[in-house]
């Protein structure tokens, strides 16, 4: 079975995270995912691909933070976080995340509040690859 926490240039089933986090429990009556996309625009401007850039072990260790605090803060059965670097075209999955638990509410919350603190905390980068040129837009954590 593939880690719980990944960073990873393939892409990733949806089907096949979910199906993990659902072996560890059967107490789980909630599940939450989110799914990022790379959008085809940005700021007015057509986006063909994106490239994530991530400081590697930092990154995955700060990943595997947020995964143990969110099972502690929202008494979640488990979590599983997942994202993409390499170049992602328009439209492909970049980010995964999912919470269980033993209720909705909690699960739905641990969700939300996962990828907000991602975006703040975990070291990756996103450039977009337009005809105007290349722009890193995600500022350093």
């Amino acid at each position: 079975m593939k880690d719980a926490v990944r960073i990873q240039r393939e892409d990733f089933s949806q089907d096949e995270e979910v199906g993990a986090l659902r072996t560890g429990s059967k107490r789980m009556g909630g599940i939450a995912t989110f799914t990022g996309c790379a959008r085809d625009f940005s700021e007015g401007r057509e986006v063909t691909q994106i490239s994530f850039d991530a400081y590697g072990n930092m990154a995955l260790a700060e990943m595997r933070k947020l995964r143990v605090e969110a099972i502690a803060k929202f008494e979640l059965l488990d979590a599983r976080i997942v994202h993409r670097v390499g170049v992602v075209g328009a439209g492909e999955q970049i980010v995964f995340i999912a919470a269980g638990a033993a209720h909705r509410a909690p699960a739905l919350q641990a969700c939300h509040w996962l990828i907000d603190e991602l975006k703040q905390r975990v070291p990756i980068w996103k450039k977009e690859i337009t005809a105007q040129g290349d722009e890193w837009v995600t500022p350093h954590p």
